[in-house]
């Protein structure tokens, strides 16, 4: 065990050359591991005073390390030492009985540490105070007591400062998928670890706590300044650099708003005008155009300038793939060619095949078109991607951004070199729409993202309830959640904290669905972290307008989560409180067989009942009801039709323990009308777990 990495980061924190009082301050959600009491101060703001090193340290050396066992390497996935199940079941499907934590480093573990009121790049003892691997650390307690055993993590590759948005950049305009984003590098240990092994020492310490590591990855798109121009530079589009300001998405006149790009569309969009002026600025890349010149140039420091200033080229902005989708373009990114020639199927409608590489609706849309000669040898760089991570890191799983528009070659040459190392390693497809579920599982993926987020905060509409029931016949699980990095926050929602609080225990138990819970989710957060999905007009401003993080997104400014709100621990506790109800119910949450919907006896769009029933070593049936009121205002009494259920389980009793409640105590429970109905009364946005 001594050769793990986390030993050397605790031993650069214990023995760090430094007499400083530290006027430094955490949050106090961040201290789940019982700190030394007489190590911090706490202030009135729910914050401890701490030295740095050593709380970092402590959270290494009193709560990591004692759960670590000296026969496991903690540097391979957990599923290697684990035997895979062989009975019905694919590799990854672990993912299927996990609660899931979706973090963005750099804001997660972000804090105004030495209290000036900003989030500085450097503060007054020169420490960024944006987040970082080793910060991170401590926020896995907090983790662990949520019953979270899975973190993913938004990208963490470096991305590119061209063309940036906002404060600090996309993390999805990659530079480069290998290298770690260099500002997740931490100060606090200086030049004794580098930032990859400070990465390392972050996964083993997640595998130690039995937490499974997630990475996003993007293998569609790369910043406009990858670092791959300088040895590939037939793999982007170019166009003049003195055009690039008339640089637009075509319009074609006739076609409906962000109208997917089908072939009885296209012969339409390649007669248009505005597509010929589109596709006559493309250039040919600049080692085709003059390969000596190339060669002079393709070292020099400032490539991009370069390129400008002997070519007048530079790479074309990605944008979107839906024909007159009002967006502008994308200017950090730009779109791989995923083939050397033009579509086969659109072909046809090309004035001349003499044109040099061109973006448009059908050649960024790879799923649906296809060239005759795939570009092999970007194929193969894209496939290493999670290899590399899984080689160097030993990661767990990964996302694969825009998978379902990618190739279904590359896709399946992608999942089947990771599955080549790890057998067990999991996908989850950034597939938003549920009738699309089969094709992801047929394409190998474990699980989809789903559309949660837009119909569980639509409560009053009936959305909510159709999501929670339909899920249940699907073929692979869904996201239990309400809210992601891309969409509005559940707090800001119709029914704020309340209904936040109300779905992010909900979810815990909804039938066939992976919860999942956002960064910040967790103390109420209303500032989203971008406005991608399903946002309103004001959705970036949705705190008051003294608030220092007013008007920003976590996506790309300095941000830190309100880690201090008055009701932080609410969500917490409860999710500690239901965790082993949770745990001893698993395989009937994930079992159709085993579910029972459960329905008031009047309609009514804000109530949801789930029913489970296992059997025991006494071969008795035990039942699980799970009812909750999404109505954040409003008290109901109901009765509760529970007969199928009951013939279902074959269980007579009448009388059992209401396991948790959002608003009482646990107790006896008898509150049957007969035989099979439940008398219950739910306050607003209640949820009550009842086990007979």
């Amino acid at each position: 065990m001594e050769h793990l990495t986390l030993h050397k980061l605790l031993k650069a924190l214990t023995h760090h050359d430094d007499s400083t009082t530290y006027n430094y301050t955490i949050p106090d959600l961040w201290n789940c591991f019982d700190y030394d009491r007489a190590k911090f101060i706490k202030t009135p703001s729910g914050e401890l005073m701490v030295d740095p090193h050593d709380f970092y340290a402590a959270v290494i050396r009193d709560y990591i390390l004692p759960q670590a066992k000296a026969s496991i390497d903690y540097n391979a996935s957990i599923a290697s030492r684990k035997p895979m199940k062989k009975t019905n079941y694919t590799g990854g499907d672990w993912i299927k009985e996990s609660v899931v934590y979706s973090t963005m480093i750099r804001a997660s573990a972000a804090w105004d540490h030495d209290r000036s009121g900003r989030l500085e790049p450097a503060n007054i003892y020169d420490m960024p105070e944006t987040g970082s691997f080793v910060k991170m650390l401590a926020l896995l307690p907090l983790l662990k007591k949520m019953g979270v055993d899975v973190v993913y993590m938004l990208p963490i590759s470096k991305f590119s400062l061209k063309d940036k948005k906002g404060e600090l950049g996309s993390p999805y305009g990659v530079q480069s998928f290998t290298e770690l984003d260099p500002n997740l590098k931490d100060p606090l240990v200086g030049d004794k670890l580098t930032l990859e092994e400070e990465f390392q020492a972050f996964v083993e310490a997640c595998h130690i706590l039995d937490l499974r590591v997630m990475i996003d990855i993007i293998p569609r798109t790369n910043s406009v300044d990858s670092d791959l121009v300088r040895s590939h530079p037939d793999w982007f589009y170019w166009i003049k650099a003195s055009e690039y300001d008339q640089y637009k998405v075509p319009f074609v006149p006739g076609i409906a708003n962000t109208t997917v790009p089908s072939i009885e569309h296209m012969e339409q969009v390649y007669q248009d005008k505005d597509t010929l002026r589109h596709i006559n600025m493309f250039q040919y890349d600049p080692k085709t155009q003059n390969p000596a010149k190339w060669e002079k140039i393709r070292k020099r420091k400032h490539l991009a300038k370069a390129i400008a200033d002997e070519y007048d080229l530079r790479v074309a902005p990605a944008f979107s793939d839906h024909i007159n989708d009002p967006q502008p373009p994308w200017t950090d990114v730009t779109f791989f060619r995923m083939y050397l020639d033009h579509p086969a199927e659109t072909a046809p409608f090309l004035d001349t095949t003499d044109r040099p590489p061109y973006i448009l609706f059908d050649t960024i849309k790879s799923n649906m078109y296809h060239g005759k000669r795939p570009n092999i040898e970007l194929w193969n760089k894209l496939a290493d991607i999670v290899p590399s991570y899984q080689r160097r890191f030993g990661i767990d799983g990964a996302r694969i951004d825009m998978g379902h528009a990618l190739p279904k070659q590359l896709l399946q040459l992608i999942m089947n070199k990771a599955r080549e190392i790890d057998p067990d390693f999991s996908f989850i497809a950034e597939e938003l729409q549920p009738k699309e579920a089969q094709k992801a599982k047929d394409a190998g993926y474990n699980m989809i993202i789903g559309n949660g987020f837009i119909m569980e905060p639509r409560v009053w509409e009936g959305k909510m309830q159709q999501f929670f029931y339909d899920s249940i016949e699907l073929p692979i699980p869904t996201f239990a959640c309400g809210e992601t990095h891309d969409t509005p926050r559940l707090a800001a929602r119709d029914g704020g904290e309340t209904l936040a609080r109300t779905l992010t225990i909900l979810n815990m138990f909804m039938p066939n669905g992976v919860p999942f819970i956002n960064s910040g989710q967790e103390v109420y957060e209303r500032q989203p972290m971008n406005t991608g999905l399903d946002a309103r007009d004001n959705e970036q401003y949705m705190l008051d307008v003294h608030d220092p993080q007013y008007g920003k997104l976590a996506l790309f400014d300095r941000y830190m989560f309100h880690y201090t709100h008055p009701r932080r621990w609410d969500i917490p506790d409860m999710l500690d409180a239901v965790k082993p109800i949770r745990k001893k119910y698993i395989k009937q949450i994930m079992n159709k067989k085993s579910f029972v919907p459960l329905y008031a006896h009047y309609e009514n769009n804000n109530i949801v009942g789930f029913g489970y029933y296992k059997k025991t070593k006494t071969n008795k049936q035990n039942m699980l009801f799970v009812l909750a009121n999404a109505d954040s205002w409003h008290e109901h009494y109901l009765k509760v039709d529970i007969r199928l259920i009951r013939l279902a389980a074959k269980n007579h009793e009448m009388e059992g323990e209401l396991r948790f409640s959002t608003n009482e105590f646990p107790r006896k429970f008898t509150q049957f009308i007969d035989y099979n109905t439940l008398d219950i009364h739910l306050a607003p946005g209640e949820v009550k777990i009842v086990e007979l």
